[in-house]
């Protein structure tokens, strides 16, 4: 692969989907590929350059970058641009590229949260390690409880008038503070394209007045982990295999494969059976059921994971019938990490999305 100039698929645009962003003009990939695990400067350079090959060849679009994903922090950033430099700067123009600031990136105390001084300066350095003149989307990472919402939200402005990014959106933001920052946005003249949350099967909070406020708004959404840290694949089925996420990572613990989550787990396997499709290829369709949901936003450790999670996008209807059946399953399993960013007054530990 090394010495191989990369040329794309002539038919990369053939089978995926695309969905309107809200109200805006932009379309994102139904499926769009996270690099938050996967593609730190742990793990091997050339897998990740050709899981990312191969989703721009399926038509995946969206590339979607935080500061401190890695590990270590920064490393994914770096890594992405460097296959970017090698593989798809000639399809600038096809790509959208997205990053967030918020979490721990560097000690002392303009390191993180929601200061201007630290949005912008994140910024810049995200900009160097991957090589670019702009993100397309920048994310504030998580809602800061200790800075006026007005100073991000006037942050996230300053990158879009500077050209250093094309659209503002932000992420784990409750229904109450998104209104807020859309409304600053909105009279400061950037609006506010995008809200990254976690939702899946199992954490299913957005349904809970989030949703409607994006509608409402036209702000687009795209859902993290809609395959519940891992949890809603056929990894766990039979107990918990060596070297899987859970022995190995913070996102995903040993706690959240409580009895209950592992029976409704394989309640949910059996109806993707029924439907023809593996349990992550249903469990993304289903977060993709709601036409108010732009975009899923997966990970993948292989070429063979990515062309599995793909597949969700063969079968994506639901009758009644089995959305039913689902939501006997579909319950709260405990796991939502990141339901402190929403609702917590006081900082919380770096987890990252």
């Amino acid at each position: 692969m090394a010495n191989t100039p990369y040329v794309a698929d002539d038919k990369r645009y053939e089978q995926m989907q695309y969905r309107r962003t809200g109200r805006s003009g932009l379309k994102l990939p139904a499926i769009s590929l996270g690099l938050w695990h996967n593609f730190g400067g742990v793990d091997l350079f050339e897998t990740q350059r050709s899981i990312v090959r191969r989703a721009f060849d399926l038509g995946v679009t969206h590339f979607d970058l935080a500061n401190n994903y890695g590990p270590p922090p920064g490393s994914a950033e770096e890594n992405f641009g460097a296959i970017f430099a090698k593989d798809l700067k000639p399809y600038r123009d096809e790509i959208v590229i997205s990053t967030k600031a918020g979490y721990l990136m560097w000690p002392g105390p303009y390191g993180e949260w929601g200061s201007r001084k630290y949005l912008l300066a994140s910024l810049d350095q995200s900009l160097k390690r991957m090589g670019l003149e702009y993100v397309d989307i920048f994310y504030s990472h998580r809602l800061d409880p200790q800075t006026p919402l007005e100073e991000t939200m006037s942050a996230l402005d300053q990158a879009v008038r500077q050209g250093k990014a094309l659209y503002a959106g932000i992420s784990s933001y409750s229904p109450e503070a998104t209104r807020r920052a859309a409304a600053i946005l909105d009279e400061l003249g950037t609006r506010c394209l995008i809200h990254q949350p976690s939702y899946s099967m199992l954490n299913r909070w957005v349904e809970d007045g989030l949703l409607d406020t994006l509608g409402e708004l036209g702000i687009g959404c795209i859902a993290f982990s809609p395959l519940a840290q891992g949890m809603l694949t056929d990894k766990y089925l039979k107990g918990i295999p060596e070297g899987s996420r859970v022995t190995r990572s913070d996102s995903l613990s040993k706690g959240f494969l409580s009895q209950r989550n592992l029976e409704h787990i394989r309640g949910l396997n059996e109806i993707a059976r029924g439907r023809g499709q593996t349990l992550a290829q249903m469990a993304i369709a289903w977060v993709l059921r709601n036409e108010r949901v732009t975009s899923a936003l997966i990970g993948a450790r292989t070429i063979e994971q990515l062309e599995d999670s793909l597949g969700a996008l063969r079968r994506v209807d639901f009758d009644a019938s089995t959305l039913r059946q689902i939501d006997q399953l579909a319950t709260d399993g405990g796991i939502d990490i990141w339901k402190s960013s929403v609702r917590s007054p006081t900082p919380e530990p770096a987890l990252s999305s």
